[in-house]
């Protein structure tokens, strides 16, 4: 016997929700619908879309995301090219490789840009539950944008995103908000931190050891309990601020209040890389324990220039699907049935040739219809056609086929009983079933 063969560990089927599975994860109805309300939602923001590469240059996410970063260090899927010797990576983001497109098109020549992208990311970590090898991001970015009123626009597009969904501000989901200021300002702040975590060395772990000098930020955004308290009492980057960086937070503050947008300003909101600058944000939840964060975002006025292009204001933010829609089961937000609009039962086969003419007509009047193949019983049938979830079976039988008739059975509670219309006239029926 041939040997079964598996998906990578951390690399999911996105499947049909009647499609039985170990692992309780968003089915592949939950996932086009929130695919269907991004697109909803980017449309009225006048965002275009964009796709880019899952394989850039392994140069790309160096630069990008910075040699002494974990993913960097430990978590991407590269390779050298067999054929050429280029190295190569599988993603671990996207915002670098739009970047990396508007660099190398000169995409930005007739002026700024507001894109959006989902697709796949891959991160070689420790799968469990909202985070694994292969995820799949939405990724936004506003390109050519300097003032606070593309950050303040960008923060509240993600909150009628959240409306969209179901989500409510405040119960399901927060937004945290900083600024990191100005190259100047962050390397002013960067050398109090060394100089405080040097005194307190003795107190870090072993990841804050490692981070001192490489990476001094990240040592905020500490998981460990134990290190609390030092992050907390750390130099804080408000401090260091010069009035400009001040006055732009206060802009984006000022929008949000006046949009009646609830917010916290957490001074250890911070991110590792030096191109960021500015606005951060995160928007955070409760509700699925320790993974917290379900979208991020901030501004990177330096990232062009570090990868070969002009000096060019950016901000955007990230949003991790699979951990969105775990965060939408939890609270059970209720999600549109895909359960089609008609089940046909062909009780004889013989009518197959009429069945099939009325039925591409009523789909292509606007209404999901489901045949039944393979042929079964009536009762079989029925009973395929109850499991549908669809709201009528029609019955196409010797006897009304005969006639040129159809039979139409309503399957939901508090329907109307079985009745017929003629097969000739079913776009102009089809309104009943699409609206009733």
């Amino acid at each position: 016997m041939v040997a079964k063969l598996f998906a990578v560990k951390g690399m999911n089927d996105i499947l049909p929700g009647n499609v039985p599975r170990k692992e309780k994860l968003p089915d592949s109805a939950i996932w086009r619908w929130f695919e269907r309300t991004v697109e909803t939602v980017m449309a009225r923001h006048a965002y275009q879309h964009l796709l880019t590469p899952i394989v850039e240059p392994t140069p790309l996410f160096v630069r990008g995301i910075g040699e002494a970063t974990d993913i960097v260090e430990k978590e991407m899927y590269s390779w050298v090219d067999a054929m050429n010797g280029d190295a190569l990576t599988l993603r671990p983001e996207i915002t670098a490789g739009i970047v990396r497109a508007m660099v190398e098109h000169n995409a930005l020549y007739n002026g700024p840009l507001r894109v959006w992208s989902i697709g796949p990311v891959f991160r070689h970590e420790r799968p469990q539950k909202g985070r694994y090898r292969q995820f799949y991001q939405l990724d936004v970015e506003a390109l050519g944008f300097a003032g606070p009123d593309v950050d303040a626009e960008l923060i509240l597009m993600v909150r009628s995103l959240w409306q969209a969904l179901g989500l409510r501000v405040g119960e399901h989901v927060r937004l945290e908000l900083n600024s990191l200021g100005q190259p100047a300002e962050r390397a002013a702040h960067r050398a109090a931190l060394v100089a405080y975590f040097t005194e307190h060395a003795a107190s870090l772990d072993e990841d804050g050891r490692r981070r001192l000098h490489s990476n001094p930020l990240r040592i905020l955004d500490t998981k460990n309990p134990a290190l609390q308290a030092l992050a907390e009492a750390a130099p804080k980057l408000a401090d260091h601020l010069g009035e400009a960086s001040r006055a732009h937070l206060s802009a984006v503050c000022a929008v949000l209040d006046a949009a009646g947008l609830p917010y916290r300003i957490n001074p250890r909101l911070v991110r590792g890389l030096d191109y960021y600058n500015l606005t951060v944000f995160e928007w955070v939840t409760d509700h699925l324990g320790s993974q917290g964060t379900v979208c991020g975002g901030g501004r990177y006025d330096g990232l062009f220039e570090q990868l070969g292009g002009k000096p060019t204001p950016a901000i955007g933010f990230g949003l991790g699907m699979e951990r969105l829609l775990l965060l939408l089961q939890e609270i059970g937000v209720p999600v549109p049935d895909p359960a089609p609009d008609v089940y046909a039962v062909l009780p004889d086969a013989t009518c197959l040739p009429q069945a099939m003419v009325v039925l591409d007509v009523l789909r292509e009047q606007g209404l999901s219809v489901q045949m039944h193949a393979g042929g079964a019983s009536l009762k079989a049938q029925f009973k395929k056609a109850d499991a549908s979830r669809a709201r009528y079976a029609l019955v196409f039988g010797q006897d009304e086929v005969a006639a040129g008739q159809v039979a139409i059975k309503p399957l939901r509670a508090d329907a109307q009983g079985q009745y017929t219309r003629p097969m000739h006239a079913a776009a102009g029926w089809a309104h009943e079933l699409r609206t009733a």
